[in-house]
């Protein structure tokens, strides 16, 4: 599918402080971008890092008063292939060496805590079957309310809450995902037919040797999404992270087919 994606960031950085934004799409197999540009207002010299695993663009800088960043491309998404029944899960005895850093605890996804609840939630059930059971018990039992939870919240707060916006649902389904061990990543994403439109977090599971894309939100299609990057949870792959204080003045995200 042929995508534009739109986003403008404007912040004010008072003090001065170092920042780093990952909204440009990102490298990846089967992804192709077949145009983009960047304006930043007032102009920066940005450095530009590419994540050799995934793709992820990296934009870093020092910045200070009102900053705009704009950027826009037109992407080819390939196929997105929706998580089929029946795929095998790898033992972690049998699983690529890369792929255990996957289903270790994160520091959002504390998924050691959640391995008696797993076990006993999804008995009977492995590999992908297990995964849409997984998003099954999320769509029946966490509610979409946005404001209940902020940039501290964890799985476990998530879980007792049972209510959180799209990191929090990929969160817990990352979570759940690595506590039957099940490899699983968060992926950030631009999002067609996402309302309101935003960046959205989703997460992606590895079975049967490959990524498979998930939505735990269920409030976008996979065919319609755009990788930006992916990490072991929130804190790998926020559009905008600083290590002072930042400003939000006005932002708008938006996507369109062809």
């Amino acid at each position: 599918m042929k995508l534009t994606v739109r986003a403008e960031l404007v912040y004010r950085f008072e003090p001065p402080t170092p920042a780093v934004f990952k909204i440009q799409a990102a490298h990846w197999p089967g992804q192709t971008i077949l145009d983009e540009t960047l304006v930043v207002t007032p102009p920066v010299d940005f450095r530009v890092d590419i994540e050799p695993d995934s793709g992820a663009r990296m934009l870093r800088a020092e910045l200070s008063g009102e900053v705009s960043v704009r950027y826009e491309a037109t992407v080819d998404n390939g196929v997105l292939q929706i998580l089929p029944p029946g795929l095998a899960q790898d033992d972690w005895t049998e699983m690529p060496p890369e792929m255990l850093t996957w289903v270790w605890p994160s520091r959002y996804c504390p998924s050691d805590a959640f391995v008696r609840f797993a076990l006993r939630e999804f008995d009977g059930k492995r590999g992908s079957d297990r995964v849409l059971a997984i998003l099954d018990w999320i769509n029946r039992h966490i509610d979409y309310v946005p404001g209940v939870s902020n940039a501290e919240t964890t799985a476990s707060r998530t879980f007792i809450d049972r209510a959180g916006v799209c990191r929090d649902f990929s969160h817990l389904g990352i979570t759940l995902c690595r506590a039957s061990g099940i490899p699983a990543r968060a992926v950030s994403a631009y999002a067609h037919q996402l309302a309101p439109p935003d960046f959205h977090a989703i997460f992606e599971v590895y079975l049967a040797g490959s990524w498979w894309l998930v939505d735990p939100t269920g409030l976008a299609p996979i065919g319609g999404i755009v990788r930006i990057a992916c990490g072991h949870d929130a804190a790998d792959i926020a559009f905008l992270s600083t290590q002072g204080f930042a400003d939000l003045v006005w932002q708008s995200v938006t996507v369109n087919e062809g």
